[in-house]
């Protein structure tokens, strides 16, 4: 998996799939951003063969249904959606 990585201050480990189309996707990425965590993305759009069935194997274990954006902590939980509230407590 060829993730793009964002410097920041390094809290928890955090993943972002997303689409490089989708509004939401880019709030959650500014809101992480404005919080100055380090953090690794994907656009599973971009994707395609091996690695898009690779990224989306992966995903499904947190996100069955596959929406977006999709951001997992610690490999441990997994916010679904563009929750302010839940990422700015859980990242903030």
């Amino acid at each position: 998996m060829d993730l793009q990585h964002v410097n920041g201050e390094k809290r928890e480990k955090v993943v972002l799939f997303a689409l490089s189309t989708c509004g939401w996707c880019k709030k959650t990425r500014m809101l992480i951003e404005e919080l100055g965590v380090e953090y690794d993305y994907i656009y599973v759009d971009l994707l395609q063969g091996e690695d898009r069935n690779e990224v989306i194997a992966a995903m499904k274990r947190w996100n069955p249904q596959l929406s977006f954006p999709t951001l997992l902590l610690n490999d441990e939980e997994c916010i679904v959606g563009f929750d302010q509230d839940k990422i700015k407590e859980k990242l903030g």
